[in-house]
């Protein structure tokens, strides 16, 4: 008698178990690094607030002390060109959300700029604990800029 010698290929059903459950796991320890990219983007976007504000600040300052305005305690009016005027206190903007929203330019459907010293700048429909805050300068400090990433 002749043997049958072809072979069957192919998964076995115990096999074909094992790959899914190995592929349910790598999706579950890779889902929550994936889910938290929202929060990743608040935070990235508020960094790039806090350095428009320290660029802003920086430029208003060097227009203040060109003008001889640079030690002034008082609010005074320093042009940044363009026609636009902001306070400044010891040549560095004054921390108010108008004169913060001179600075820099922020598109108000997508940003909240609010209160004085300091001033608190979040994304619009966020939650305002997640936020960059600017406080005034001083004679012998620069402006205070923080990104407060509670609640991103």
């Amino acid at each position: 008698m002749k043997k049958n010698l072809t072979k069957q290929s192919g998964f076995t059903l115990i096999e074909l178990v094992i790959v899914i459950i190995v592929l349910g796991i790598l999706a579950a320890t890779a889902a929550p690094k994936f889910i938290d990219l929202q929060s990743d983007a608040r935070i990235s976007s508020l960094q790039g607030v806090k350095a428009a504000l320290e660029g802003a600040s920086t430029l208003t300052y060097s227009k203040a002390a060109i003008a001889g305005l640079e030690k002034s305690a008082t609010a005074v009016s320093v042009s940044i060109g363009n026609g636009v005027t902001v306070d400044a206190i010891f040549g560095y903007p004054e921390a108010e959300a108008s004169n913060i929203a001179k600075v820099i330019e922020l598109s108000s459907g997508d940003w909240t700029i609010s209160g004085a010293d300091p001033t608190l700048i979040y994304p619009s429909g966020g939650v305002s604990t997640c936020n960059a805050s600017y406080t005034e300068g001083t004679s012998i400090a620069r402006p205070t800029i923080i990104v407060n990433e509670t609640g991103c």
